[in-house]
């Protein structure tokens, strides 16, 4: 099957269960085969998740679609992202709210990701070295915030960096298997769904997991 094939058949599966035609659009126009290592092309269009460098992965198409639908992005928001990986999330980002930050823990993956978005011509987007305290609170609040990484919890140190009303986008559970979550943050208190279960590797940091 040739890629533009693939791809076709990709966008029908997701239109099943993904409503927002926004985020159908972007995702059927972001190449995602410029992500992925090249030994890895033939399969960009797969709806699976991909290895990529540095022991981390491209989330599968249908969790990039349902985490950025429980967004509710409408192209006025700063969001921000937690795990650039390999830029991927970060392109879909970019179509879709007025300004991204997002971080990374490995300079290879952001120095990488710089490259593609770059190429890509995206210019509403911040990359930055992750720091030691969780998210990048120089730049809160945000009005999303999106976790490509799974913690124990959701941290407080994020539903700090959002503003009232923001919708915090995360994994939850243990280091192999987590519920994705999404939380809106309240004027009193969090609002919490449950979108269905799923696999990412550990949030590493402060209010996450530790380095071991």
């Amino acid at each position: 099957m040739d890629m533009e094939t693939a791809r076709l058949r990709l966008m029908q599966q997701l239109a099943h269960e993904i409503r927002d035609r926004r985020v159908l659009d972007v995702m059927s126009r972001v190449p995602r085969e410029l992500f992925v290592p090249p030994s890895s092309q033939q399969a960009a269009y797969e709806n699976i998740p991909l290895p990529i460098e540095m022991g981390q992965t491209i989330s599968q198409p249908f969790i990039v679609a349902l985490m950025t639908e429980a967004m509710e992005l409408t192209g006025k928001e700063k969001v921000l992202e937690v795990g650039t990986g390999s830029g991927y999330q970060t392109a879909i980002l970019c179509e879709l709210a007025n300004r991204v930050v997002s971080i990374e823990r490995h300079q290879k993956l952001l120095d990488r990701a710089k490259d593609v978005l770059t190429l890509l011509g995206f210019t509403n987007v911040e990359l930055y070295l992750a720091e030691k305290a969780l998210g990048w609170p120089k730049g809160a609040p945000y009005d999303a915030i999106i976790v490509t990484a799974g913690a124990p919890s959701v941290p407080q140190e994020l539903v700090d960096q959002l503003t009232v009303g923001g919708r915090l986008v995360i994994p939850v559970g243990s280091r192999f298997e987590q519920d994705l979550m999404k939380v809106v943050k309240l004027k009193v208190g969090l609002a919490s769904t449950n979108l269905g279960a799923c696999r990412f590797v550990p949030l590493i940091g402060e209010g996450a997991w530790g380095e071991d």
